[in-house]
């Protein structure tokens, strides 16, 4: 089962990465362009897709063999010393919970008494720097220590 849900989550990152090239594109597209309801169902399939991941997350953060299990099995200072360690125990967790919060609060702008264009602008902000965030704590196969890491998991031989 855990090898199943994380290659559902590793998939699910690509749908995000996708979501949120769009909702970024559609946030600093032409000016005096009102804020219409395809901006807010982007958004919407944007936040969507990265609560549902961020469920397997947390439960693979949990109950898997990384992440929390660290904590159970070595000190603080071991973790910290130890990139890949480091990573799954808190580099990872935090940077997509900070991430799944920029979305939140971007998606929201929607609801705020401001002008079109604003709404567009800050959603566009917050789902860019969100994005940032997002590329910078993937377990990308060329982090140190994370060499084995597949792109695509599920599709390959690195389950």
């Amino acid at each position: 089962m855990y090898d199943g849900l994380l290659g559902l989550h590793s998939l699910f990152r690509w749908l995000i990465m996708f979501f949120l090239v769009i909702c970024i594109a559609r946030g600093f597209s032409e000016k005096n362009v009102s804020y219409s309801e395809d901006d807010k169902k982007w958004a919407t399939r944007l936040l969507l897709s990265v609560y549902f991941i961020v469920l397997i997350g947390v439960y693979q953060y949990f109950f898997g063999p990384k992440g929390f299990a660290f904590f159970n099995s070595y000190s603080f200072n071991e973790i910290m010393r130890d990139n890949q360690m480091r990573f799954w125990a808190v580099e990872h967790i935090s940077g997509m919970i900070l991430a799944t919060i920029l979305i939140t609060i971007g998606w929201g702008v929607h609801n705020k008494d401001i002008s079109d264009e604003a709404k567009r602008k800050r959603q566009g902000i917050l789902f860019f720097i969100a994005f940032l965030i997002i590329l910078a704590v993937i377990p990308w196969p060329f982090r140190p220590g994370l060499e084995s890491t597949p792109l695509f998991r599920g599709l390959s031989t690195g389950i």
